[in-house]
């Protein structure tokens, strides 16, 4: 029995301590939303979390690395230890055979995305410019977006439905360009375009880049 109550107990601390991190990470995007990178404080943000400062800093290292974790939370918008690639969504898109439907679906799965991160997207690269801390993270931020832009863009170019001329950089520069936080940011954000009207045009433009003209 003692045995039993050992093992309950370290699964109940397990879940106990990953239901204090999802708290940071939820504390955090809130007062970096609302206040800023700079303004906010890892005092701030385990006030907000009811847990201790030495708690986040020993879970966390940084309030860069924080800002990482909470970039990683809204993009998939879960704690599940699951990569993007690995996701419902993007297996769908795999498995869909129009070459036309892949780019739909995908930029379906993006505009949701980027109305989760894009806010915290913009704190990080801007932020970047008042803390050095936040260079890094933007950097790992853009090469986490250029390996997943390449794993869509082999498996694009992989189906033979593109473009004959096209290049895998090509491709890869392409989709790196159109789905890039500034293109929401310009938008959606600063113009006023609803995330539907914004997914119909990057539907559009890049169906029109990568594919040959309809039949």
């Amino acid at each position: 029995m003692a045995e039993v109550k050992r093992n309950y107990d370290a699964s109940g601390r397990r879940e106990r301590a990953r239901q204090r991190r999802r708290d940071v990470v939820a504390a955090a995007r809130d007062l970096f939303e609302a206040n800023g990178f700079q303004a906010t404080t890892i005092s701030d943000v385990a006030e907000r979390a009811g847990v201790s400062a030495e708690s986040i800093y020993k879970g966390f290292g940084t309030k860069a690395a924080l800002a990482k974790a909470v970039f990683d939370f809204v993009i998939v918008g879960d704690h599940e230890p699951v990569p993007l690639a690995e996701r419902p969504e993007i297996l769908a898109i795999r498995r869909e055979p129009d070459i036309r439907r892949k780019v739909r679906m995908y930029v379906d799965g993006l505009v949701e995305r980027q109305r989760r991160s894009a806010r915290v997207q913009i704190l990080i690269r801007d932020g970047r410019h008042s803390d050095e801390t936040l260079a890094a993270t933007w950097q790992a931020v853009l090469d986490e977006r250029q390996t997943g832009m390449t794993i869509m863009a082999k498996h694009l170019l992989a189906t033979g439905d593109l473009r004959p001329d096209l290049t895998l950089d090509e491709v890869v520069d392409m989709l790196w360009t159109y789905i890039s936080v500034e293109l929401y940011e310009l938008l959606v954000l600063h113009r006023g375009w609803t995330p539907e009207r914004y997914g119909d045009h990057l539907t559009a433009v890049v169906t029109a880049v990568l594919c040959p003209p309809s039949v």
